[in-house]
């Protein structure tokens, strides 16, 4: 009986009090300090986080568990990322400002059925290592991009996308493969 009411209770108080901490952590500048402490609250919300991460002002990443973050990571002004999918990110990746990466999405139920009511859809993201993911872009649930790939600002991704090509557009395609070992392949 007290677990139960502590759970009615308090439950969403300590996770408004989390949401609000992390917004004022993440607004602050991106000094090492201040990038120590952010990734120790990631740490503590049972993320995995790489060394030498970059957080830019206003970088939200909730809930934190199911997020899987390499080294070398540069999080963007205003990047969004949802981990409850899972998110999985590689070494030496750069996000661009006002980016979101979503690993989870409201369920389109079947017929007549309420929205509201339909529930969530959760998908893992992977993002493999040197990958340059341009600025306003959109990851969505359960697409793997390779290693090496660039995804041009302002694209939605909803597919995955091959090592070392680049990506661009609503929804994005191949616009053209990275030149590896001095061959560019069309």
């Amino acid at each position: 009986m007290v677990s139960r009411r502590f759970r009615i209770l308090f439950k969403p108080f300590l996770v408004v009090l989390v949401e609000a901490y992390c917004y004022l952590l993440f607004s602050l500048p991106r000094f090492r300090t201040l990038g120590y402490l952010k990734r120790l609250t990631l740490l503590a919300l049972g993320a995995s986080i790489g060394r030498r991460c970059v957080f830019y002002p206003g970088v939200w990443i909730m809930p934190g568990r199911g997020l899987l973050v390499g080294d070398d990571v540069d999080f963007a002004l205003g990047v969004i990322v949802t981990t409850s999918g899972g998110v999985e990110i590689g070494d030496r990746v750069l996000i661009g400002y006002r980016t979101q990466i979503l690993s989870a999405n409201h369920r389109v139920p079947d017929g007549m059925e309420r929205i509201f009511d339909a529930g969530h859809v959760r998908k893992r993201v992977t993002i493999g290592s040197d990958v340059w993911i341009g600025a306003n872009c959109i990851i969505l649930p359960g697409v793997s991009i390779g290693r090496g790939a660039v995804v041009a600002a302002g694209s939605v991704v909803s597919k995955n996308v091959e090592p070392f090509t680049v990506v661009a557009g609503v929804p994005a395609r191949v616009v053209r493969r990275r030149n590896v070992g001095g061959a560019t392949s069309a």
